[in-house]
């Protein structure tokens, strides 16, 4: 974890604490409702920076494309000190393509903390982490967030979550929960809402002024101080055992390009030092339905280094015990779930972790565009395979698969987003690549039949485009649950609708609700095979020339499709221009220029009247392409393209495959 500017020295310094001062929590809730912005506020409460320090918000979404897109990509682990009490929490991913992440992190802690937008409620991803949590036998912390917002409703989301514990099957203890009302944003949790009301309007009506760093500090601690004391008496302390042979189970994994490969666990039991003797034991499911499992690896290893986090950084420790969320390096391979021993620890191997099985999948292809090369670094094969290799030591829930192909590889993941960031994350190492179309990964049932992966699909619109929304998604074999009336002229509509049906309908969701509509959607389970979905009923405009783009030519084009590019853009034979008002595919040349007389001025075209070209993001292009496309990527360029280059080689491509059948 990279040091932060302003952090205080002395926060690296290491105490011990005694396992009943020490609580141990994870942040849960769906993408958006406020995770990574309450721990701002945690952080400002608990004096983590100095005074004068600048601190970017969000400062635990220290990676740019988490910054970008205002969502947590990977679990993050930060410590703050209240009281003499240590406090370690976890931030976790609200975006369902990363729920893996949440599924592992709630191994190591005592309890959550499930935020809820007091506007919003539960939504699909609350429901799936509220889930993992309750089955875990955690008891959580209920706080609803944003109730400073306009629109809030905290007592209406609360009501929503209690009947979707009841729901979820939730024990009574876990139904006494603590309930807290705040607002990350702003820096204040408290137990009492409406108390809080009466004393912010009275600090109103007295008037206020500019504040001093002291007195900031002090109201931001005050704020917050419900918070912590719900946690402390609420959060059980971790279950040690000093005494007992060292145990830890690996939940997640980082890589050191020095050390190798650091694995991420709570310490069960016992102590260690850095240096001892170790036994790693990996573990699979032999049948996952009926609990049971068996050892396949097993090896000596040794401990080298080990860390524990203070602050937002990580600091070299040379011990640690039972109850310490732990990093540790030594073995040569590390996997999830691997189970870290004391050598003479008999029987001491842990039951596998879950791990997230990939839903979609799509081929990495090596560059051979005319272009290949201009933008950033043109990669071979080997470097594709060399770069998503080490992307494999942490990333879990992704998967490649050599089919043998002399320009590409199959990579599967867990969806669109899921792919898309590692995509992002390979421009902006300025490698240049080529992607197909994602398609969902199907399994067959005992008796043969198809089955794919089905999803809950929660959309908020306003009531006049729900007729329209419906419509659409029933086209793409979306199968109604529910509906539900906010009462602010908005309904909610939930649907199990197939991954395939989401592929491409984000775009055309925003469409149909003027930009008004919100969706979410998360992974159910796998079930029946539910048919043909309508294709795109677009086709391509296709270049059938080289050169650069003329304001003649697309002046013309765009009365009959949509223009993907501009004047004086570049372009290539196979290369798509613009999408056609007709379902099939034409031919174009967009640069040919009018030809001049020597009575007309040279610019007298400049000004073509030419419509603002539609810009094609990254996940935008992965929705939009046909099964024949794909998408380039380079460090300063998405352009679409067709996967055969050449009109002619695409002619008698299609001529092979329909003699084929």
């Amino acid at each position: 974890m990279a040091a932060v500017p302003g952090s205080h020295p002395e926060r690296l310094a290491i105490t011990t604490h005694a396992a009943d001062k020490t609580r141990n929590l994870a942040i849960i809730a769906h993408i958006d409702h406020g995770k990574t912005t309450l721990i701002d506020a945690i952080f400002r409460a608990t004096s983590v920076f100095r005074d004068n320090a600048v601190v970017e918000e969000r400062v635990l979404d220290s990676n740019d494309l988490e910054r970008e897109r205002g969502i947590t990509i990977r679990s993050k682990h930060c410590t703050v000190d209240w009281q003499g009490y240590l406090i370690n929490i976890v931030d976790t991913p609200g975006h369902a393509d990363f729920s893996g992440e949440v599924e592992r992190v709630l191994s190591m802690v005592d309890s959550v903390l499930l935020l809820v937008d007091a506007n919003e409620g539960p939504m699909p991803q609350t429901r799936y982490v509220l889930m993992r949590a309750l089955r875990l036998g955690l008891r959580p912390i209920v706080i609803v967030n944003k109730a400073d917002r306009p629109n809030a409703d905290p007592s209406g989301a609360l009501n929503e979550t209690f009947d979707l514990f009841v729901e979820l099957g939730a024990s009574d203890e876990q139904l006494d929960f603590p309930v807290l009302y705040g607002s990350g944003l702003e820096g204040w949790i408290v137990a009492n809402l409406e108390e809080y009301k009466r004393e912010e309007h009275e600090r109103e009506r007295h008037g206020g002024g500019d504040l001093s760093p002291s007195l900031r500090a002090e109201l931001a601690a005050a704020g917050m101080r419900d918070l912590f004391e719900t946690i402390v008496s609420a959060v059980p302390p971790p279950e040690v055992d000093l005494d007992a042979p060292f145990r830890m189970q690996v939940s997640t994994l980082a890589w050191s390009d020095y050390i190798g490969r650091i694995g991420c666990g709570r310490v069960l039991e016992g102590t260690h030092h850095a240096g001892d003797a170790l036994r790693r034991t990996t573990t699979a499911w032999t049948d996952r339905e009926l609990g049971e499992w068996q050892v396949t690896d097993e090896e000596p290893a040794r401990s080298s280094h080990l860390w524990v986090t203070r602050g937002l950084e990580r600091a070299e420790v040379t011990e640690v015990a039972a109850g310490d969320i732990v990093w540790l390096a030594g073995p040569s391979e590390i996997a999830i779930g691997d189970t870290l021993a004391a050598p003479d620890l008999e029987d001491a191997a842990l039951p596998p972790l879950e791990i997230e099985e990939p839903t979609v999948s799509m081929f990495f292809l090596v560059n051979n565009g005319p272009f290949a090369g201009d933008d950033g670094r043109a990669v071979t094969l080997r470097q594709i395979k060399d770069r998503l290799a080490r992307e494999l030591r942490v990333n879990v829930a992704l998967r490649m698969e050599d089919l043998d192909r002399p320009d590409g590889v199959k990579v599967s993941g867990r969806g669109e987003l899921h792919l898309a960031i590692l995509i992002e994350e390979m421009r902006r190492e300025r490698m240049e690549l080529c992607v197909s179309k994602p398609e969902v990964i199907t399994h067959r049932d005992a008796q043969g039949k198809v089955l794919e992966p089905i999803e809950q699909l929660v959309v908020d619109v306003p009531e006049e485009y729900q007729g329209t929304v419906i419509s659409a998604l029933s086209l793409r074999k979306a199968e109604i649950t529910s509906v539900h009336a906010t009462g602010t002229g908005i309904v909610r509509l939930e649907f199990e609708i197939p991954t395939r049906g989401l592929i491409g309908y984000r775009s055309d969701f925003l469409t149909e609700t003027r930009g008004l509509g919100v969706m979410s959607s998360r992974f159910v389970s796998y079930g029946r095979w539910r048919g043909k979905l309508p294709g795109r009923d677009r086709g391509s405009l296709v270049s059938q020339s080289a050169g650069e783009a003329a304001s003649y030519s697309l002046e013309t084009l765009q009365n009959r499709a949509v223009l993907f590019i501009s004047p004086m853009d570049r372009v290539y034979e196979g290369m798509i221009v613009g999408e056609n008002s007709r379902a099939s595919d034409m031919l174009c040349n967009p640069t040919k220029k009018k030809q001049m007389g020597n009575y007309r001025s040279s610019t007298k075209d400049i000004d073509a009247g030419l419509k603002v070209p539609r810009d094609l993001a990254l996940e935008t292009a992965l929705e939009w392409i046909a099964d024949d496309e794909l998408v380039e990527i380079t460090p300063t360029s998405i352009r679409v393209r067709k996967h055969i280059l050449s009109a002619e080689e695409r002619k008698k491509a299609q001529k092979r495959a329909a003699a084929t059948g």
